[in-house]
């Protein structure tokens, strides 16, 4: 089993060591606790006591278990009974600490190790403590597993594909660099899985497997349900104009070298685009992930918010864990308006939002991982007005509709990538027809020209084009309105990305 980190190491030892009776620790992975509490007590010379309701309470290695504790009450009775110091891995006892009786014997459990060296350690997925054990209980983050970490584990899974399958090793030094570094982001126990699914499905563990790992992890966080993954590889988006945001990309880049590491510079915290909907906003937060060559995060807030109600803090912690894990990454929040408490207060939720709100405040100005935050919003009117306040993000960018440049570059674009030749098209005239018109709608013409034309059985044509935007609606005629008031906001505020 691979050794935990230094620093969680010293976390532990230095609660057991100010006799904090109770640490709680979060984790799918039990496997990763049990190694820490055992590197943890042979440093500080304690014994160690695991507990299952399965087999009751042992001390390892292979004590016996100790008669009338595998049922929670006769474990806490013990404890409470014991003079002995050590550290007391209870696995899984969250769950009966519902019961009041329980509840009752575990506080006086806890009560009995103060004072002393003795800690209990709680595990498991998911540890939701009543309120009066809560305040008894220090919670101990233990984040994913880092690049030693993960090295350490698929060691002995390679060479036991080697020797049992006849796997062929064939990674350079970089190659497994490379590999170490696609397995960010996941558990110990899913890193070997996937290594091991790698190797297994040709027989060999090269240089191409690196993309194959890549493609598993993108899989699993996807069933996570809370980010999109988009590797650094795959990432294709190029963006047209956005000439002003382009250039303060190129200067911010700097900011990961390590020329700005020995002047004592942090990387950039992240930008705020804000604008009309339907204009490259999303488009931006895929091209600075491609433009710097780095993975590619998404979180979408509304889904977080609606999905998770209730429990919406904790998995908006373990999204972040998760993209720091991964770091450098670009974490890109669309519609961050739809999480955050707007105008109205935020009190109909009970103040969820606020305080998850909080906490991604709290997280942006004090990060200490190059995770670039690209956030993005449709709507002023219910963003907190403390998001726009300058030195929460390195900068915040307006974008409007596209000119008259732009839209010609975006008729360009979509008219090549659908397989038809610009220069047969009067771009001018289509250019004039589409004043108003955003990125996307732009795009949707196109699409409903064509579907025309394939229904007409005729080939695409100016005038085709020009009909379907004549009857099509912007949203600059159906929210003039909004966007004149977005636009009168913007002015003077925020950079314009044109």
């Amino acid at each position: 089993m691979p050794s935990p980190s230094p620093s969680v190491i010293h976390d532990l030892k230095t609660l057991i060591l100010s006799f904090h009776p109770v640490v709680a620790i979060e984790t799918v992975e039990e496997d990763r606790v049990v190694s820490l509490v055992d590197a943890v007590a042979a440093e500080l010379r304690l014994p160690v006591f695991d507990w299952s309701i399965t087999q009751g309470l042992a001390r390892r290695p292979g004590s016996h278990p100790i008669h009338g504790t595998a049922a929670p009450d006769g474990l806490l009775r013990h404890l409470a009974d014991l003079t002995i110091n050590g550290v007391f891995h209870l696995m899984d006892l969250g769950n009966h600490l519902t019961k009041p009786s329980v509840t009752r014997q575990f506080r006086e459990a806890a009560q009995s190790f103060s004072g002393r060296p003795a800690t209990i350690v709680l595990s498991g997925p998911s540890l939701k403590l009543p309120a009066d054990i809560a305040h008894q209980a220090v919670h101990l983050d233990l984040a994913l597993p880092g690049p030693r970490e993960l090295r350490d584990a698929i060691g002995p899974i390679i060479k036991s594909l080697i020797a049992s399958q006849g796997v062929e090793f064939s990674l350079t030094t970089d190659e497994l660099d490379a590999l170490v570094r696609a397995l960010s982001g996941m558990t110990l126990n899913q890193a070997r899985q996937i290594v091991a699914y790698a190797a297994l499905i040709d027989g060999k563990l090269g240089a191409d497997d690196v993309a194959r790992v890549t493609d598993r992890k993108a899989q699993i966080i996807r069933d996570g349900g809370l980010l999109e993954y988009y590797p650094a590889e795959d990432n294709r988006y190029d963006l047209g104009g956005f000439a002003t945001l382009k250039a303060w990309l190129d200067r911010a880049r700097v900011g990961f070298s390590d020329e700005a590491k020995k002047l004592n510079l942090q990387p950039p915290r992240g930008i705020f685009i804000v604008g009309v909907q339907g204009c490259g906003k999303s488009l931006a937060a895929k091209a600075i992930a491609r433009q710097w060559k780095l993975p590619l995060l998404k979180l979408d807030a509304g889904r977080l918010f609606d999905k998770f109600i209730g429990e919406s803090e904790k998995n908006f912690r373990k999204a972040i864990s998760l993209a720091e894990s991964m770091s450098p990454a670009v974490l890109w929040i669309d519609e961050i308006e739809k999480a955050m408490p707007g105008s109205g207060g935020g009190d109909q939720d009970g103040g969820l939002s606020r305080r998850l709100f909080g906490a991604f405040l709290t997280w942006l100005q004090e990060k200490k991982r190059p995770v670039f935050v690209v956030a993005t919003a449709n709507d002023l009117t219910n963003t907190p007005p403390e998001l726009l306040r300058k030195g929460r993000f390195d900068e915040i960018f307006f974008v409007d509709l596209p000119t008259a440049e732009e839209r010609s570059a975006i008729f360009d674009i979509h008219l090549q990538l659908r397989n038809q030749v610009p220069a047969e098209f009067d771009l001018d005239s289509l250019v004039t027809a589409s004043d108003g018109f955003s990125g996307a709608e732009i795009e949707q013409a196109i699409v409903a020209s064509l579907y025309r034309a394939l229904y007409a059985k005729v080939s695409l044509s100016t005038d085709i084009i020009l009909e379907e935007l004549d009857h099509t609606v912007p949203l600059s005629t159906s929210r003039h309105e909004d966007i004149t008031r977005l636009r009168e906001t913007a002015r003077g505020r925020f950079v314009n990305v044109h």
